[in-house]
């Protein structure tokens, strides 16, 4: 809950800026000199560049949340039961114990959407963030085309 309220808030926070941003630009645009004109015109491309990949990155939580939400209904989520330090990060020598039966079995099983979840999970365990998204979206496209088909 705590995640999504800070999504939230760095959502309205980029929409207050991109207002303030766009009123800035248009007084720039209208200066009529070259330079506050391209001046201008960068204010209004990079702050849409930043909302984006905001979006892009919402809609990724947004359907990783869903296929982890239909793996756990099915009983599906790694179950494996690693230390973890006080601050309840996971011990990473643990994580990486564990990791090598998920990456077999994604190799066993490459269109299977649930072991590439539970490879992204273990991913993220062992604190290697690209490749846990990068599995995760794997894993998002997998399980769209098996719910496609059916």
């Amino acid at each position: 809950m705590r995640t999504r309220i800070g999504v939230a808030v760095i959502a309205a926070v980029l929409v207050l800026y991109l207002v303030v941003v766009a009123q800035r630009a248009w007084l720039l645009l209208t200066a009529g000199q070259p330079v506050a004109v391209a001046m201008g015109v960068a204010l209004l491309v990079l702050p849409v560049l930043a909302a984006w990949a905001l979006a892009r990155e919402l809609w990724f939580g947004v359907r990783a949340e869903r296929v982890g939400r239909r793996l756990e209904a099915e009983g599906g989520l790694p179950d494996d039961d690693v230390a973890v330090y006080p601050s309840g990060r996971v011990v990473r020598e643990e994580a990486d114990a564990v990791f090598p039966r998920y990456r077999a079995d994604v190799e066993a099983h490459p269109d299977d959407w649930r072991a590439w979840y539970r490879l992204g999970v273990a991913y993220d365990a062992a604190g290697d963030r690209r490749r846990a998204r990068a599995a995760i979206r794997q894993a998002i496209g997998l399980e769209a085309r098996s719910r496609r088909r059916t």
